[in-house]
């Protein structure tokens, strides 16, 4: 069986990435896979720091395949390693070569890269720097450029999103 095609919902904080990658699963009726920070977050209880990026990493791989093997053409990801190098790189200063090694080699098909032109919105410790996000949504620009990722900047009204994103995935032919 040939493997599904893997679109990432990925950008700066609260930009609307879970909810449009759930929307879209059940637009296109398939799986997604959440993101596992938010997961490791939430059972950690207390701040990450660079010792946490390792197994952030290794959990959103197990997360994606688990979810790759549940889906038929098409997998819907919200965000991916590439998310794990942007932000160890921005947090901590570098982030694991094998990361950024894994975020290459597992370059998903088609990248909706969010701008953060919609109200930020609080969420327990995950979301902490509301000022940063033009900043971040520039970091994860260059870093999907550098990984040659195919990449489609989605913005405006929420429906506006929605219709960009399936614009954009009925452009792969799935």
């Amino acid at each position: 069986m040939e493997p599904p095609l893997r679109v990432v919902v990925t950008g700066s904080e609260s930009t609307g990435k879970t909810t449009l990658a759930a929307d879209l699963a059940k637009r296109y009726g398939t799986v997604w896979s959440s993101e596992f920070a938010r997961e490791y977050l939430d059972r950690k209880r207390t701040a990450l720091d660079a010792s946490d990026v390792e197994p952030i990493a290794r959990g959103q791989i197990a997360g994606e395949d688990e979810a790759a093997l549940r889906a038929s053409r098409l997998l819907i990801l919200d965000t991916d390693l590439v998310s794990t190098v942007v932000y160890s790189r921005h947090y901590y200063g570098r982030c694991p070569e094998w990361i950024t090694e894994a975020a290459r080699k597992r370059l998903a098909d088609l990248y909706l890269l969010l701008r953060p032109d919609v109200p930020w919105v609080p969420d327990g410790n995950l979301r902490d720097r509301p000022g940063a996000r033009d900043e971040l949504h520039g970091l994860f620009g260059h870093a999907l450029q550098a990984f040659g990722a195919r990449t489609i900047e989605i913005g405006g009204s929420w429906d506006e999103r929605r219709r960009l994103a399936v614009a954009s995935i009925d452009a792969l032919r799935i």
